[in-house]
């Protein structure tokens, strides 16, 4: 964080009143070294402050669970998602993050991490589908429902496609900025959606189909934030603010940003990385 500092410099008396100008030297010689450092100081600060996360032109696959803690099936998508922690290709190649649904909540367990908003986005993809329910867990590879994705330990692969670079940057973890420089300028509208996400949760079952289970998730969405940006034949920008959310939520911190035509869920291009990380606890 910057901070801001004043410099007060005190001259001291002399009985050589012969040297005032060698004083005087002196004194500005002092404030110069001090603003000097000051300077230095706070350029240091910034950069360690200073977050980017730049996409390759390749397309960053997104990938979302929609699960929820008050479901018996759950849990063996979430060990797996969790497992994903590690994984080389995390945030080069796919982006993850986990949507926990409040629709299951009336079983007797409410999902503390639920929200009604994650519910609406999947029956959004139940309506673009044509599917005549929802249910999970269910998970989403770019807009696409993705059945296989318990054969692999190491995430879903990048088809390889270039759509364009997606680049997020902070300076202090609230103000975002966001730009999409699509490989093809269509002068379409995009959306940007950002969501920060917690790991390391640990929850105890108390009741409902995982009574007296121990759970814990990785990469829950904590909020979702969508921004429309206007038509654009160049880079299309906007930003997003993030407060403080639940500071004592699990161990680890993160970022996912995608952007999607207006008013369409499929992505085109997602970015996302570590805010506290795994190897930081």
């Amino acid at each position: 964080m910057l901070r801001s500092a004043s410099l007060l410099l005190v001259g001291a008396e002399t009985k050589n009143a012969a040297l005032p100008e060698k004083r005087f030297m002196n004194s500005n010689l002092l404030a110069k070294m001090l603003a000097t450092l000051l300077s230095a100081a706070i350029s240091a600060s910034a950069q360690t402050n200073f977050i980017l996360f730049q996409s390759a032109p390749e397309r960053t696959a997104l990938l979302e669970l929609f699960t929820s803690e008050g479901c018996s099936s759950c849990p063996p998508a979430e060990t797996w998602l969790s497992g994903l922690t590690t994984a080389p290709r995390l945030w080069k190649e796919f982006a993850p993050v986990a949507f926990h649904v409040d629709y299951w909540n009336h079983l007797g367990w409410k999902d503390a991490w639920s929200d009604a908003e994650f519910s609406e986005r999947q029956r959004g993809y139940a309506q673009v589908w044509q599917a005549a329910s929802i249910y999970t867990p269910e998970l989403v590879l770019n807009g696409k429902e993705w059945h296989n994705w318990f054969t692999g330990r190491s995430g879903p692969q990048s088809d390889g496609k270039k759509v364009g670079v997606l680049t997020v940057t902070s300076g202090d973890m609230k103000l975002w900025q966001i730009s999409f420089d699509p490989a093809t300028n269509s002068g379409a509208p995009y959306d940007f959606h950002a969501a920060q996400l917690a790991g390391g949760i640990v929850s105890n079952v108390k009741a409902g189909e995982n009574q007296g289970n121990q759970l814990k998730h990785d990469f829950v969405a904590l909020h979702l934030i969508e921004i429309s940006t206007p038509p654009s034949n160049g880079v299309a920008r906007g930003h997003f603010i993030i407060n403080a959310l639940r500071p004592n939520a699990g161990t680890t911190r993160a970022l996912v940003a995608w952007v999607t035509q207006a008013n369409k869920l499929q992505p085109i291009q997602a970015v996302g990385g570590w805010l506290i990380g795994p190897d930081k606890n």
